[in-house]
This record gives structure tokens, C-alpha cells and sequence, in this order.
């Protein structure tokens, strides 16, 4: 179940990179406005990469929040873009919330499952 999790997770990363560093003109619109769209796309990224890679959760989300601030840099060098530290706090935020879902649905189902019984035990 983890691989394909991983392997959205990327796609998500990719898709996110993609939409930062692109042309303005092919990036997704909505009605949610910009924090609104970045605020849903970033809580995708955190909530995919937190299921994906549940047993370094810390890790990974220490690493989210350092990649998001360097897409955020890169957009200095992006022909049309601009970096805003309100967007790094948004969608560093909104990472963050992801990642917390992933741990409250994680314990959720394990509380679903019930206690693990040890195999060894007599």
C-alpha cells in the first residue's frame, strides 16, 4: 500500500513544482483565490507525503518545509513569478496541516483495527 502512496506523492510534488516554476498562464485557477489554491495544494502534498512516509513523518515534513522555501526562492528566477513570504507561510502552514491529518487518520485507523497482538507472546 505504500508504493503507490509514495508514487502520489511525488506526482503531487511534481504537479505543485510545476504550477510554482511554470508559465502563469498553464498554472490550475479556481475560485478559492491564490492562498486559497495554495492552501489546498500544499495540505495535499503534506497529507500524501504523511501517509506515504508515516514512520518519518518529522523528518519528512522538516524536509517539506525546507523544499518549499527554496521553490519559493526559485520563483526569483522564474520569468513571471515572484517569491512572497506570504506565500511560504501559507503553504508551509498548509504542508504542516497535511502532515497532521495523515497522523490523525493514521491513528484512527489504527485505532479501528485494535490492539496488535504479538506473535510471540504465549
Amino acid at each position: 500500500m505504500k508504493l503507490p502512496l509514495r508514487l502520489l506523492a511525488w506526482l503531487l510534488a511534481a504537479a505543485v513544482t510545476f504550477a510554482t516554476l511554470g508559465p502563469a498562464t498553464l498554472r490550475p485557477r479556481s475560485d478559492l483565490g491564490q492562498d486559497g489554491e495554495h492552501a489546498l495544494a500544499f495540505m495535499l502534498v503534506g497529507l500524501a507525503f504523511g501517509l506515504a512516509y508515516s514512520q518519518r513523518r518529522w523528518f519528512v515534513s522538516l524536509v517539506a518545509i525546507f523544499a518549499i522555501g527554496l521553490l519559493e526562492l526559485m520563483q526569483l528566477w522564474a520569468p513571471g513569478r515572484h517569491a512572497r513570504l506570504e506565500d511560504f507561510v501559507v503553504d508551509a502552514l498548509a504542508a504542516c496541516a497535511g502532515f497532521a491529518i495523515s497522523a490523525v487518520i493514521e491513528r484512527a485507523v489504527a485505532r479501528r483495527r485494535g490492539p496488535v497482538q504479538d506473535p510471540s507472546a504465549p
